[in-house]
């Protein structure tokens, strides 16, 4: 797919902290180690040669343990910190090559940040920190009020208008968060671990706000995460991060079947593969030993939801699409995947 038809796309960026980080890239030296890198030059990669692209509509999940690079690099893609070198184009347009007000204007318009630590304004009530954005931009102030009680039903913060940030819970005041970056109608949202400060329950409750506001807005996204379970939740693509490179971009099929290394599949590992793996990535051409009289189950559906049924069925079940057979699933492969082992 061309880069015109991507939302977001990506091509060779660096970011090299410490003194002449230019002349670090596309030597020997910059696959030093980081502890070498830094003790020979004082140098810090932080993101390595990183190419990616998002389409229209995505969430893009980043992943990787704290120092991987992940934050640096969505810091990188708003240019709240400026790459050393590469391309990154937003519907073709190349934000590392636009002058300060061009930048400025992206920022009001086309894309929005929302960060673990909410920003709020304390002496603002909810209804203005979520027109703050829109106050910028010069809209009336009857405009963005109006703007802002829209965003505000959509986030769930009926009632709390006229509320103070210090009023509010930590759910509560990163709905806020969102919707101040929703306010603009951006193209683009990037969120840095958002939910990473919260409860485990409340975090539960926000990642299916931005799932439901994703299903109702489309939105493209990019979401930093270093919690698996909450990448899988709400990527269709994940990249996961070490060391400032990006180790494997894929599906969270593809990820937790097809782990690229050991760093990979280490971080896999613990995760159900019944609760990701669907019929289609298990379904198998039939053999001379399978009875096909059983009943015909999606591709789309998990192993762990279809297992039931596959089981109960006492024969192989057909997997379908649009009248096509996929394949065939029969107990044994269901079991296979649960049990992890070879049956």
């Amino acid at each position: 797919m061309s880069s015109s038809s991507q939302m977001i796309s990506v091509r060779h960026l660096w970011k090299v902290f410490g003194p002449n980080s230019e002349k670090i890239i596309g030597t020997p030296t910059a696959d030093l180690s980081r502890s070498e890198l830094r003790a020979q030059t004082g140098n810090t990669i932080a993101v390595r040669d990183v190419s990616f692209d998002v389409a229209p509509g995505e969430v893009f999940v980043v992943m990787g343990l704290s120092g991987s690079g992940k934050s640096t690099l969505v810091r990188c893609m708003t240019r709240l910190i400026e790459p050393t070198q590469g391309e990154l184009e937003l519907q073709g347009e190349d934000i590392l090559k636009v002058d300060m007000k061009r930048l400025r204007e992206l920022r009001r318009s086309s894309f929005s940040m929302v960060f673990q630590h909410f920003g709020l304004l304390p002496h603002r009530k909810v209804i203005d920190n979520i027109a703050y954005s829109l106050e910028i931009n010069g809209v009336k102030k009857d405009a963005r009020h109006a703007r802002a009680n829209e965003v505000i039903e959509l986030v769930g913060l009926q009632g709390y208008a006229n509320a103070y940030p210090e009023q509010l819970s930590g759910g509560m005041q990163q709905r806020v968060g969102l919707a101040r970056a929703l306010a603009v109608d951006p193209k683009v949202l990037f969120l840095d671990e958002p939910f990473s400060a919260l409860d485990p329950l409340i975090r539960r409750d926000m990642q299916a706000e931005v799932i439901r506001l994703h299903h109702e807005l489309g939105k493209t996204m990019v979401f930093i995460t270093h919690d698996l379970a909450e990448a899988v939740k709400l990527g269709d693509r994940i990249a996961i991060m070490r060391d400032g490179a990006i180790v494997q971009i894929g599906t969270p099929e593809e990820l937790v079947a097809s782990p690229t290394d050991d760093y990979v599949a280490n971080f896999v590992r613990d995760f159900p593969k019944s609760h990701i793996l669907t019929l289609r990535w298990i379904a198998r051409a039939p053999d001379v030993d399978d009875d096909l009289s059983g009943p015909i189950l999606s591709p789309t559906i998990s192993v762990r939801d279809a297992a039931r049924q596959v089981l109960e069925a006492g024969c192989s079940v057909r997997v379908m699409e649009e009248g096509q057979l996929i394949g065939v699933v029969s107990s044994r492969d269901i079991l296979e995947v649960i049990a992890g082992v070879q049956v």
